[in-house]
């Protein structure tokens, strides 16, 4: 049981103004695993101001010293990947392998790739007769989600400090057992005081409290679109910088020439990675009409393929979601989607087989979806993909882009230039040409409702980096 009594401000634990805490639920076996604070706005007020102190002093700190405390980071992650992984499994219910192979490694490189970039960047060029100099805003607001927590978090937390800004994190109240061991790394290495703060707590009062504090200087999101116009809509009142990185509805997209035995496949894999939950998953499969029957074929059998279970087992390939809200929250999309006219071709409503104690959902492929239906628009965000057909290409691009989201998406084609013409014509952030993997050096980031702005790489860092110009004679040059 991991009963964390105290939130981490301005180089210290302490003690949260409220005195009320969350329970934290394993998703596998519905039990309370532990508890954090239920932070206050009197917490989000101390951990700004302590964050504001303590930015002069890190920001005059060099991005080689800076570099060094993230490397320091990233190698006790690496250190503690075991124990990790397991936390985040029991947390989130990411199956084992799954955590080892992504949870923990993300993190790990985002940390020293952040390191990296620091000590690499440019933060000042000339332009004609002006400095432009690129330098840290002040104080950076981190709202993190459950899916990918520990990710979420380096993905924000150590570009911002790599850029010198200092931060309040708020983690998901949902999965934040991984932000405390952070937040200890964090404190064994020595980061001076009120660098790095988190304040654990609910959106409604912790987020909306750092959204609409005016001591803050950039708020980057992460979370569901509803949400972020939310917190769109609160910062808009101080004028803050807003990073968003919000839903998606991904095509993946197979050309006339694809191969099915190897695009579909991929697709359901990726419908159903970390358990349906991840935001650029490619969650619906555009196919030629004339090869629909094939593609469900396929989609069924990769989908029969995959065990269903403990997600503690290094067999597992899909485990639970990780709330009982998002359980009830995807049954309810496959019951809608049901009587607007889709086909379970596998799958259903029903929990898995032997599984009636935590929040399972079956493996579940839909076809003879349709535009007008919710689960052609709408993110389940659960083990679904949606199999929709078209006739010409140009119906493809056209279904690949009816969606308010654009975050992902993927095509596939026997030629890559004929794959690579149509990618160019989806309104997405990221796409895939032929099951070609992420590469996490790439900025990441949507169109549309899906968000703004960009993390990881090189654009990671200057998502929290302001310009300035300074203007000089030409002869003082």
């Amino acid at each position: 049981m991991l009963h964390h009594q105290k939130i981490y401000v301005d180089g210290s634990w302490t003690r949260s103004y409220g005195g009320e805490t969350i329970d934290v639920v394993n998703p596998t076996t519905e039990e309370v695993i532990g508890s954090v604070p239920q932070g206050t706005a009197e917490d989000v007020d101390a951990a700004v101001g302590a964050a504001r102190r303590a930015f002069p002093g890190w920001a005059g700190t060099s991005p080689a010293r800076r570099a060094a405390y993230l490397n320091r980071v990233g190698e006790r992650l690496r250190e503690d990947s075991l124990e990790l992984a397991e936390l985040i499994t029991r947390d989130v219910g990411t199956p084992l392998a799954f955590s080892h192979a992504a949870q923990i490694p993300l993190p790990i490189l985002t940390f020293h790739q952040a390191a990296r970039i620091a000590v690499e960047f440019p933060y000042e060029r000339r332009a004609g007769s002006s400095l432009i100099v690129r330098e840290p805003f002040g104080v950076v607001a981190a709202i993190t989600p459950w899916n990918y927590p520990l990710h979420q978090i380096a993905a924000k937390v150590a570009y911002a400090l790599a850029a010198g800004n200092t931060v309040v994190l708020k983690p998901s109240e949902v999965a934040p057992l991984g932000a405390w061991e952070l937040a200890a790394i964090f404190d064994d290495i020595g980061l001076p005081p009120g660098v790095f703060n988190m304040v654990s707590g609910t959106g409604p009062v912790v987020g909306e409290a750092l959204a609409a504090h005016p001591g803050v200087d950039v708020l980057s999101f992460t979370g569901s679109t509803e949400v972020g116009k939310r917190i769109g809509r609160l910062a808009a009142a101080t004028v803050k910088r807003v990073a968003l990185e919000l839903g998606g509805k991904s095509p993946s997209v197979l050309l006339p020439d694809a191969d099915p035995d190897q695009a579909v496949p991929h697709a359901v894999t990726s419908a159903f990675l970390n358990n349906g939950q991840t935001c650029c998953a490619l969650t619906r499969l555009v196919v030629p009409r004339s090869r629909l029957a094939e593609a469900e074929r396929v989609a069924e059998q990769a989908a029969a393929a995959v065990t269903v279970g403990d997600p503690m087992s290094f067999d597992t390939g899909l485990g639970p979601l990780a709330s009982r809200a998002q359980r009830d929250r995807v049954r309810r999309h496959l019951v809608q989607a049901q009587k607007e006219g889709a086909r379970f071709v596998t799958g259903g409503t029903e929990p898995p087989d032997g599984l009636s104690r935590g929040y399972f959902v079956r493996p579940t492929i839909l076809s003879d979806v349709t535009p007008w239906m919710a689960v052609h628009h709408q993110e389940v965000f659960g083990p679904v993909l949606a199999i929709e057909s078209y006739d010409t290409v140009a119906e493809a691009v056209q279904l690949a882009n009816d969606t308010d989201y654009g975050l992902a998406a993927a095509v596939w084609s026997e030629h890559r230039d004929r794959a690579l013409t149509v990618a160019r014509q989806i309104r997405a952030g990221q796409i895939e040409i032929n099951g070609a993997g992420l590469n996490p050096t790439a900025p990441f980031g949507g169109y549309k409702q899906s968000g703004n702005g960009r993390e990881h790489g090189v654009f990671g860092l200057e998502e929290f980096l302001e310009v300035k110009s300074l203007q000089t004679k030409p002869w003082q040059l």
